[in-house]
C-alpha cells in the first residue's frame, strides 16, 4: 500500500514538474524570439503560441496529475474541495522546479543571442535598462515591450489585473471540468478552451503587466535570470513588488475564484442538472420504468461529482 501511495505521488509530482517545464519553454522561449529576433509581429502572436503551449502541456500529463500546472489552480483545487491540502507543497515545489529547469533551457538556448543583443544596443545586464532583456524570463510592469503602457500602471493596477487574469483562467478551469456543468463540451476539448482562455487573457492584460497569471512560471525563471546576473532587475524589480504582482495577487485571484465557484456557481449548475435529469424521467416515464432511469442516471450524476476530484 505504501509503495502504491509513493509511486502515485511520484507520478502526480513528476507531471507538475514535466508539464509545467513543457509550459513555460514553449511561453518564454516566445517572449525570447521576439525580442531578440522580431519573430512574432504583434501580441496576439505571441499569445497564441503561449496558449498552445498550455493546450499541450495538459494533454501531455493530466493523465498523472491533473495538469494543475499553476499554483493558484492548485490553490483553488484544494479550496473548492477537489485536492486534499497535505498534496499543495508537494505540486507547488513540482511546479516551481519545472519553471526553472525551463528558464535554465532558454537561457542555455539562447544566452549568446542575449549577449550579442545587449552587446549591439548597449545594455550592461544588472542595470535598469537591461529589463529589456530581463523580461524573456520574469514579468514586469508596465510592460517593457509597449512604449506607452507605463500609464496609469501602478502598483495597485498591476496586481488588480493578475488577480483579475487569474481569476477569469481559474473559473474557466472550474466550468470547463466541472461534471454539473451540462454545456461544457467533451473532456477531451477541455485542454483546448483552457489553452484559449489563456490566449485570450495573455491578449487583454499583457500590455500592462506581461500577463503571469501563474506565480511558478513567473518565479522560475526570474530566479534564473537574478542568477544569471540581473541581479535586482530581476529580485526585487526596477519597481519593486514582484511579489506582490506576480505571486500574491495570483494565488488571491485563484482562490476568490475557486471559493465563488465552490459557493455560488457550481449550486446553480447543480440545481440545472437535476432539473435536466428530472425533465428526462418525465420524457421516458412511458418507456421505461422509474427505478430503471435513476439507476441509469444516478451513477452518471455521482461520477460527475467525483470525477475531478484528488
Amino acid at each position: 500500500m505504501t509503495c502504491d501511495v509513493n509511486q502515485r505521488l511520484g507520478a502526480m509530482c513528476f507531471g507538475e514538474f514535466f508539464g509545467m517545464f513543457l509550459l513555460v519553454l514553449f511561453g518564454t522561449a516566445t517572449v525570447a524570439v521576439t525580442v531578440l529576433f522580431n519573430a512574432h509581429a504583434g501580441l496576439l502572436q505571441v499569445a497564441i503560441v503561449w496558449g498552445l503551449g498550455v493546450t499541450l502541456a495538459i494533454y501531455a500529463t493530466r493523465h498523472l496529475s491533473c495538469a494543475h500546472l499553476n499554483p493558484a489552480v492548485s490553490l483553488g483545487m484544494v479550496l473548492a474541495g477537489r485536492m486534499r491540502g497535505r498534496l499543495l507543497p508537494w505540486y507547488w515545489t513540482s511546479q516551481v522546479l519545472g519553471a526553472l529547469l525551463a528558464g535554465a533551457a532558454v537561457l542555455m538556448l539562447f544566452g549568446g543571442a542575449i549577449t550579442q543583443y545587449e552587446s549591439a544596443h548597449g545594455i550592461i545586464r544588472g542595470s535598469p535598462e537591461s529589463i529589456q532583456t530581463a523580461m524573456m524570463f520574469g514579468e514586469y510592469f508596465p510592460n517593457p515591450g509597449f512604449a506607452t503602457s507605463g500609464l496609469g500602471v501602478t502598483l495597485g493596477t498591476a496586481m488588480l489585473a493578475e488577480a483579475l487574469g487569474t481569476f477569469l483562467l481559474v473559473t474557466m478551469i472550474f466550468v470547463l471540468t466541472e461534471g454539473c456543468n451540462v454545456g461544457r463540451p467533451g473532456d477531451g476539448l477541455a485542454p483546448v478552451f483552457i489553452g484559449a482562455t489563456v490566449t485570450a487573457v495573455i491578449s487583454i492584460i499583457a500590455p500592462l503587466t506581461q500577463a503571469g497569471i501563474n506565480p511558478a512560471r513567473d518565479f522560475g525563471p526570474r530566479l534564473v535570470s537574478y542568477l544569471a546576473g540581473w541581479k535586482t532587475v530581476a529580485i526585487p524589480g526596477p519597481h519593486g513588488g514582484f511579489f506582490w504582482v506576480y505571486i500574491a495577487a495570483s494565488l488571491i485571484g485563484g482562490a476568490s475564484a475557486a471559493v465563488c465557484f465552490r459557493y455560488l456557481v457550481a449550486p446553480l449548475m447543480g440545481e440545472q442538472r437535476l432539473r435536466v435529469s428530472t425533465a428526462i424521467q418525465a420524457r421516458q416515464g412511458h418507456e421505461e420504468p422509474t427505478d430503471a432511469i435513476a439507476v441509469r442516471v444516478g451513477p452518471e450524476t455521482e461520477a460527475a461529482r467525483t470525477s475531478h476530484s484528488h
